[in-house]
């Protein structure tokens, strides 16, 4: 089976959703939905597999996360707590979920840390979308983008 519909996604709260159809050249990206709970935001459950439903991926891609330095132990557990989500999303919706470690796929693109630079170039490698990543919070947006081009080239 050849795939066409490729989903990447950016796993945090502030990270977005792609799907990158090939055979209609033709993106969509959306930030990760979110619900207001007291003075906090979390990802939403339902309205993730909402959104991918409609979007009927073939394959997921997501980047592989991992707790990082001087973070601390609340925004670690969230974030784990978001990434598992997501995980456990994909997977109930029955899409066939590809863990891709961030130094692997901005590898593939030169990319290193700065998220600028994720902007620059989903843009140039998505001309047409090129919108999608014009402000500085749309690196979530760029960086999904990429991981669903990232997994489309891979095919699964």
């Amino acid at each position: 089976m050849t795939v066409t519909r490729c989903l990447g996604v950016d796993p945090g709260l502030k990270g977005a959703v792609a799907l990158w159809d090939s055979e209609m050249d033709f993106l969509v990206v959306q930030d990760m939905p979110s619900v207001k709970t007291g003075k906090n935001s979390v990802i939403s459950e339902g309205l993730l597999a909402d959104m991918i439903r409609r979007l009927d991926p073939q394959q997921a891609w997501v980047e592989l996360v991992h707790a990082m330095p001087k973070q601390g132990v609340v925004s670690t557990f969230n974030f784990g707590l978001g990434f598992g989500l997501v995980r456990g999303v994909i997977t109930a919706l029955g899409v066939p979920l590809h863990l891709v470690h961030s130094r692997v796929w901005k590898g593939a693109y030169g990319l290193r840390r700065d998220k600028r630079d994720s902007r620059v170039i989903a843009a140039r490698l998505f001309p047409s979308f090129a919108r999608e990543f014009s402000r500085v919070k749309d690196d979530g947006k760029a960086e999904a983008a990429l991981i669903a081009l990232y997994g489309a080239e891979r095919q699964g």
